[in-house]
């Protein structure tokens, strides 16, 4: 018999079963063959919210949670931080390389040339009203893309694919800058070519009256940085929706509008701005041990500590931390960050966080940076979902080429009634209706 198996035996017809073990799964469709006899449909996994199925192969990001590992393509996400610019990143997760300093340049080159957005798009969300919400505008108008661009449903060409992508790369930054000049009623600021994306987008969002737009280089530096710690995140809620939605063949527009729109939920892409609302509540660092024994006692969450994968430290939360203290040189020292440091300090110190896994993610120290470099907390999860459209259109692609895809529909577990006898609507029970 061959090593990696599994043996199972049905205690309900005593019936033997070897399984074969591959990359440390077993197939659910294995799993079929276990009948209790020729009219069972056959034996599936119940598994809700996916906690520990594997849904695809997937080359693109690698996370080890128990040891607090995060890679894109193979590469450290630390050393990507340190070394690389966001759109190498973003490069690098499309292509499975990093790129030459030839390929660099026209990667560049061939996105900047698409950042401008149709009249037409800008009147579209010209629309909204006054208060609308940015990300909400983010994702209709990502959605709405797909009537300017309707040969983006020819998703099966791979030239076109990438013609769609780069679009989609260069015009999130667009879009979410009008949004943000929308909420606040400020006219739309065209793209600047001569500058880098994300100076580009502060140009975007921040430009008055000056005739040249000149970033902070630390803050365009932190920026990028944070851009390529949120570029990807293996099979989250959005990525996951990512696939699901293209599964069915729609276009890259509508695709990454659902990935956005999952993105949108306060569990997911909203997370930092929680963690700024509960830091408001604490108020000061006096107030600290304060919270943490409510916490204890089951009033309330302690926002931005523990992930459904990592069981130690975000690797992405210490690139934050660091990059923090740059930004405060520049912008002032956040208040609220010594706050932060005290709850991080107590917390990794107290016995019932460290039994439960719960250390600072990604969106602990995230958002204390977007409020110190000047944005407003509803543009935060917009701030997400510009990086993060990378990373959707890498699983996309990987998605599309895998043979082993389908259409996703996974199954489910019937707790309904059985068949039942019709009550003519004069008949029918009070109680049964209201039931």
């Amino acid at each position: 018999m061959a090593q990696d198996t599994l043996t199972v035996t049905d205690n309900r017809t005593q019936q033997t079963y070897t399984l074969p073990i591959e990359h440390g799964t077993v197939r659910a469709m294995d799993l079929r063959q276990i009948k209790t006899g020729p009219d069972d449909f056959g034996l599936m996994t119940y598994d809700p919210a996916f906690m520990n199925t594997a849904s695809c192969r997937s080359s693109i990001t690698f996370i080890d949670g128990d040891r607090g590992i995060l890679r894109y393509r193979g590469y450290p996400i630390e050393v990507l931080a340190e070394h690389c610019t966001f759109l190498e990143v973003a490069y690098l997760l499309l292509f499975g390389d990093l790129p030459t300093q030839h390929e660099l340049k026209e990667w560049v080159g061939e996105i900047t040339h698409h950042t401008m957005l149709h009249e037409t798009t800008k009147k579209f969300m010209e629309g909204f009203r006054y208060n609308a919400h940015p990300m909400a505008m983010l994702v209709s108008t990502v959605a709405a893309l797909s009537t300017v661009y309707p040969e983006a449903k020819d998703i099966h060409d791979p030239a076109n694919r990438l013609l769609q992508s780069k679009r989609l790369i260069a015009k999130i930054p667009s879009i979410a800058a009008l949004a943000y000049r929308h909420s606040v009623g400020f006219p739309y600021v065209y793209p600047d070519n001569d500058l880098s994306y994300a100076e580009n987008f502060m140009n975007m969002l921040w430009k008055m009256v000056e005739p040249k737009y000149v970033a902070n280089p630390v803050l365009a530096r932190a920026l990028d940085i944070l851009f390529i710690l949120h570029a990807d995140h293996e099979q989250n809620c959005s990525a996951n929706a990512m696939r699901c939605v293209g599964s069915s063949h729609a276009d890259p527009y509508l695709t990454t509008a659902a990935a956005a729109a999952a993105l949108s939920g306060p569990l997911h892409g909203g997370a930092n701005e929680e963690v700024l609302k509960m830091l408001d509540e604490i108020g000061s660092k006096e107030n600290v041990l304060a919270y943490i024994k409510k916490i204890k006692e089951g009033h309330g969450k302690l926002m931005g500590f523990g992930h459904r994968v990592y069981k130690n430290y975000d690797p992405r939360a210490k690139v934050i931390k660091w990059t923090a203290e740059r930004v405060f040189e520049v912008t002032g020292r956040n208040p609220k960050l010594d706050i932060a440091l005290e709850l991080e300090r107590i917390a990794l110190e107290d016995d019932y966080f460290i039994k439960r896994k719960l250390y600072p993610n990604v969106d602990f120290y995230s958002g204390i940076i977007y409020q110190a470099m000047g944005f407003r907390p509803e543009m935060f999860t917009a701030l997400f979902a510009i990086p993060r459209t990378v990373g959707w259109l890498a699983q996309w692609q990987e998605m599309l080429n895998d043979q082993e895809q389908k259409i996703a529909r996974p199954r489910q577990v019937w707790t309904g009634p059985e068949v039942r006898q019709f009550v003519p609507l004069g008949k029918r029970s009070p109680v049964a209706a209201a039931r």
